[in-house]
């Protein structure tokens, strides 16, 4: 029995090696290869006047983004939105996760939360309040 030519050799030299397309079966998807691949010999022009503009750094990938930590904003609440009696108000019993700082104290409240934001402690303490987690 013969030995049969595998389909790659026998395809070498042909412009798209029996795989159609000349961008098909690269490994990288329908996005025409990866890192610089697409920018040489048919259009190093381009490739050239992208590097003149923007350096090396316009190609390949960059680090990753670490996933941020989520508040929901329902859970926040403002100090100008607190209408309380003076006194000890806890937070976190009525369901709010974080005081933040824009708007005035006027009264003189000990709050109990989780979070809270620099603004929002230093504007408690000038009225004579404090903020406890």
């Amino acid at each position: 029995m013969a030995k049969k030519v595998r389909k790659h050799r026998k395809n070498r030299g042909s412009k798209t090696c029996g795989w159609g397309s000349k961008k098909t079966h690269r490994g990288a998807g329908g996005r025409g290869g990866r890192g610089m691949a697409g920018s040489g010999k048919r259009a190093k022009h381009k490739k050239i006047s992208i590097l003149k503009e923007f350096g090396r750094a316009y190609f390949g990938k960059k680090g990753f983004r670490r996933p941020q930590k989520v508040l929901e904003t329902s859970k926040m609440i403002n100090i100008g939105d607190l209408d309380f009696k003076e006194g000890k108000v806890d937070l976190t019993k009525l369901g709010y996760t974080k005081l933040l700082g824009k708007g005035n104290v006027n009264k003189k409240y000990e709050i109990t939360i989780k979070l809270f934001s620099k603004s929002a402690k230093e504007k408690i303490e000038k009225a004579g309040g404090k903020i406890t987690t």
